[in-house]
């Protein structure tokens, strides 16, 4: 059996070790997990961390307590005058500034990144489980782009995810309206990858069977979809070429090519950390 060791303890974002996949959960229950200043900077923390780590293949976010996450907690942003400016200023040597980095994080980590969700997945919560590569909700779990109900827009890296999920009148329509919606219209938008009554276990099996590839070709597949989505013909089939070129011959190739004539499983040779 494997066995957990911990790699972050934060009093918001808690993470475990499990062979080689990272369990990351948003730890602030009695709040629904919602967004203070300490969850935004110990996001960034964890995923630091977990990008250091190169045995880690997989990564599962989810949240503890009865809901994934309910957005930005409205309530510290009127108890600290500092959080807004805190969240919207960018440095220059930055590509975004920190309200943007909480979901982005999940989106630029080499490794894939499977989202679980149940309960409510609101605003920043939404856009963070959009950022991840895969998620799996419950079929209770509710869901809404909720910041039209605070006079704003949604701002934290969604024109990164929902651009390459679903259609542009129904990311204008879920936006001006701010409506919640059900796992099985997120379904239908193209929003879920599927609905689920367990979607922690379903989001671990999909972990463990990804987990068991070749490290280095999982990362590059996420590498070649994440830039290459809408690129042009000829810059797309440059992109593909590139990271093909970067995987032959490596040693992870050679152990997939000699797992794969292999029938004899006890034979099969098992992968080099990338």
């Amino acid at each position: 059996m494997k066995s957990e060791s911990p790699l972050f303890q934060g009093s918001r974002i808690v993470c475990q070790l499990d062979g080689h996949i990272a369990q990351v959960r948003l730890n602030r229950p009695e709040k629904m997990n919602g967004l203070d200043l300490a969850m935004f900077r110990e996001t960034l923390e964890c995923a630091r961390r977990i990008r250091q780590q190169r045995q880690i293949r997989v990564v599962i976010l989810a949240g503890n307590g009865h809901a994934f996450c309910a957005g930005l907690d409205f309530k510290a942003v009127a108890g600290d005058a500092t959080m807004i400016p805190k969240l919207l200023i960018k440095w220059p040597w930055s590509k975004a500034n920190l309200a943007q980095k909480i979901a982005l994080v999940w989106r630029d980590l080499p490794v894939p990144v499977i989202a679980a969700l149940h309960g409510c997945c609101f605003g920043g919560g939404l856009q963070m489980a959009l950022a991840a590569d895969f998620r799996f909700a419950h079929p209770d779990t509710r869901l809404s782009i909720m910041e039209i109900k605070w006079g704003l827009i949604p701002d934290m890296s969604i024109l990164t995810s929902l651009t390459t999920l679903t259609r542009q009148d129904i990311a204008k329509e879920l936006t001006m309206t701010g409506r919640e919606f059900s796992a099985a219209e997120a379904l239908q938008y193209g929003l879920l990858t599927a609905v689920d009554e367990q979607p922690l276990e379903r989001a671990q099996q999909l972990a463990e069977k990804i987990a068991a590839q070749s490290p280095n070709t999982v990362v590059a597949a996420k590498r070649l979809f994440n830039q290459g989505w809408k690129l042009s013909d000829r810059a797309a089939l440059r992109l593909e070429r590139w990271i093909q070129y970067g995987l032959l011959g490596r040693a992870n190739q050679k152990i997939a090519m000699h797992n794969g004539l292999t029938r004899d499983p006890a034979k099969r040779k098992p992968f080099i950390d990338r």
